[in-house]
């Protein structure tokens, strides 16, 4: 559980470092599933200050499990819903990310214009109805536009992003990725309309093709 806290405490720095947390907001956890325990961020910490003995646990209903006297986030009670019905997850992240919360507040799903965005996700990022953060209102909308769609990240309307991996790490990856798909959609699609040119989404068969090299065992190492 020592492993999977720093993995928590450097995942959340890598937030602040890539640009994608504003203040304290975002947050990213990781779960131990054998003993039932989430690691998360605590609640109105700044990035500057975060140490790693601050991050905090959680049961799967939310409720303090360790030592430490910090409060968790208050996103908590979304991400222990997400790992309830998720089984197969073992990090999730959340963030405000400049150009998420552009797509999230015009409700446009951010579309698959690069190569990168198809290595990644290999399909567009996905835009839910606005839900308050009352019960597991976020939670459950995050979950049916994932079994629907298979997409890791899914973008909650006026609100933010959500993504979730095997790692925390790979969740906080993911946000990084979906920030940088969605500024670079931004920009060509603000592009296109000052040059008059239609910016057109990959077809689904490029998609598919890079999409299945990266993922594959031929990227990256063993």
């Amino acid at each position: 559980m020592d492993k999977l806290k720093r993995e928590v405490w450097q995942a959340n720095l890598s937030l602040h470092k890539n640009n994608l947390v504003c203040g304290t907001q975002g947050n990213v956890s990781g779960i131990d599933r054998k003993a039932g325990m989430v690691w998360i961020k605590p609640s109105g910490v700044a990035y500057e200050q975060l140490e790693e003995n601050m991050i905090t646990a959680v049961d799967l209903e939310g409720r303090a499990a360790g030592k430490g006297k910090l409060k968790p986030s208050v996103d908590t009670p979304h991400h222990v819903f997400l790992y309830r019905n998720i089984k197969e997850i073992g990090g999730v992240c959340h963030t405000h990310s400049k150009f998420i919360a552009v797509f999230s507040v015009a409700g446009i799903p951010v579309p698959v214009l690069t190569t990168a965005h198809a290595d990644i996700f290999g399909r567009e990022i996905p835009v839910t109805p606005y839900v308050d953060n009352t019960a597991d209102k976020i939670g459950k909308a995050f979950l049916k536009t994932y079994e629907k769609t298979g997409c890791s990240a899914v973008i909650l309307g006026m609100h933010g992003l959500f993504t979730v991996a095997e790692s925390p790490e790979k969740s906080a990856f993911y946000a990084l990725m979906a920030e940088y798909c969605a500024e670079v959609s931004y920009y060509a699609i603000t592009m296109g309309k000052f040059t008059g040119r239609k910016v057109r989404p990959l077809g689904e068969k490029e998609i598919d093709k890079w999409f299945g090299r990266y993922h594959s065992v031929r990227y990256g190492q063993k």
